[in-house]
């Protein structure tokens, strides 16, 4: 019979600081090095990823295992939260219902003139259309399942009681 690592809460930790950098650094890099311009649930789903690498990088400072695993829950919870987004992004990308937003390039700081000149040189992004896609899965569709799945891996380890 297998032994659980002592270090299960360090493990969960990791994952819940390393899961959403990974993701909310791929979005941002398929954005300036990819030339992927995201989309209003697009930003929607990198919010949640920002909170939990906040949160979880406070896991690795704070002391006693509940203080831990509540931070570290905390982090699964926002990871599954950016999932959820992404699977509603997903779902209007792929037509099966419709998305709540207008989807359109903010209007920026000037007189009304400046403001449709720059609206109109704006790239229209639709949330609706993936940009990318690999083997018919979006971007929003790899958040969703990448997120999701390690939200429950991250809370499976982080409620965990070490084998002594």
């Amino acid at each position: 019979m297998s032994r659980m690592p002592r270090n299960v809460p360090v493990l969960a930790r990791w994952l819940a600081l390393l899961l959403p950098l990974a993701l909310l650094g791929g979005a941002i890099g398929s954005q300036f090095i990819g030339g992927l311009v995201p989309c209003e649930m697009c930003v929607w789903q990198r919010w949640p990823h920002l909170g939990a690498i906040l949160v979880a990088l406070l896991a690795f400072f704070v002391r006693g295992r509940r203080q831990v695993a509540a931070l570290v829950l905390l982090a699964a919870l926002l990871i599954a939260i950016s999932g959820a987004i992404g699977v509603y992004h997903a779902g209007t990308e792929y037509h099966w219902w419709q998305g709540i937003t207008k989807c359109t390039a903010p209007a920026k700081p000037g007189s009304p003139m400046e403001m449709l000149n720059a609206a109109l040189r704006a790239p229209i992004i639709r949330c609706d259309v993936p940009q990318w896609t690999m083997f018919g899965i979006s971007l929003a569709g790899y958040n969703a399942l990448l997120s999701l799945g390690g939200a429950v891996v991250i809370a499976l380890l982080a409620t965990r009681r070490a084998v002594r």
